[in-house]
């Protein structure tokens, strides 16, 4: 593994989910649908780190990733 990367574990039902998901789309991956939900949800804020997030914004973000399954 690349030493700019990380292994992120998720639920497997999930991944199964995405998997069926990207089956019909332009994505090569399961990791390249991720990337590419987390690289949109940060980047409704502007952001790309979270150290300049307020406690409310951390909350609605981590909001946002439950409902998209990323966290129990």
């Amino acid at each position: 593994m690349s030493a700019d990367k990380v292994t992120i574990k998720i639920p497997r039902r999930l991944y199964l989910k995405i998997q069926h998901l990207i089956a019909e789309s332009g994505f090569n991956s399961a990791t390249d649908f991720i990337v590419y939900v987390l690289r949109d949800v940060l980047s409704e804020t502007g952001r790309e780190t979270t150290e300049d997030f307020t406690s409310d914004e951390l909350k609605s973000l981590k909001q946002k990733l439950r409902n998209l399954g990323y966290l129990d």
